[in-house]
């Protein structure tokens, strides 16, 4: 079994369990759970696999699967079902456990300030793909997609943004870290370009991970609060 396989497994394990929690009856969302996976993937799976032709990224092929699908490994495509799917569980989470409605105002500027920031980098930086291209596509989605699907809970997404960087740190650590070697072979399960990005890392993570995930984790919640509020209205 892969190191990557393990990851994901190790992502999923609780959230699955927890799934049929009396509180958040998470997996009864199901119907707008999984339109909300389709349609991020849709986005991240073609933009993916081109970064990865390119070379933009890689996978070290110690540490995946033998079964590859357009150059990508199998748990490369689990991923955006695995992940969405434990962190929106978070998601819930916090939406049930706090009220968070006074700190949406907040939440909604510092996204906006947050995402200007990211347009402005992306356009002093045409030369580097993957933080141009995440970063362009970041800013754009909050500015422009996010008040089109009429998104409310900017509190709550916050928050709940902020708790998946306890997983996020564990799991793209040991996917970025060359020297996680206690039971492996040296060299990360992904590698990265470096002349493609900022070549910043908190850690062992390049800085554009961190807004590729928030826009990752962005795009499922605003569609899953969209395709959960239509279940509502024809219920």
């Amino acid at each position: 079994m892969s190191l990557y396989f393990i990851l994901l497994i190790f992502t999923i394990s609780f959230p699955l369990a927890a799934s049929w929690d009396s509180r958040f009856k998470y997996f009864s969302k199901i119907k707008a759970l999984i339109p909300a996976f389709t349609l991020t993937a849709i986005f991240f799976i073609p933009w993916d696999i081109v970064f990865t032709k390119n070379k933009i990224w890689g996978f070290n092929k110690i540490h995946v699967s033998n079964i590859n699908y357009f150059d990508m490994p199998i748990e490369e495509w689990l991923f955006f079902l695995v992940i969405p799917y434990s962190c929106l569980f978070i998601y819930e989470s916090v939406k049930y456990f706090f009220d968070l409605k006074k700190i949406n105002d907040f939440s909604r500027k510092l996204f906006l300030i947050i995402a200007i920031l990211l347009l402005v980098v992306a356009a002093m930086n045409p030369n580097k793909s993957y933080t141009f291209w995440n970063f362009l596509f970041c800013g754009t989605f909050i500015i422009i997609i996010v008040p089109l699907l009429k998104f409310k809970n900017y509190g709550n997404f916050l928050i709940s943004y902020l708790f998946t960087l306890i997983p996020f740190f564990i799991v793209n650590g040991i996917l970025t870290d060359g020297d996680f070697d206690f039971l492996f072979e040296t060299n990360p399960v992904v590698w990265y370009n470096n002349s493609e990005n900022l070549s910043i890392r908190i850690i062992t993570i390049p800085i554009e991970d961190f807004f590729y995930w928030l826009l990752l984790f962005f795009m499922n919640v605003s569609f899953y609060e969209k395709f959960l509020n239509k279940l509502k209205l024809n219920s």
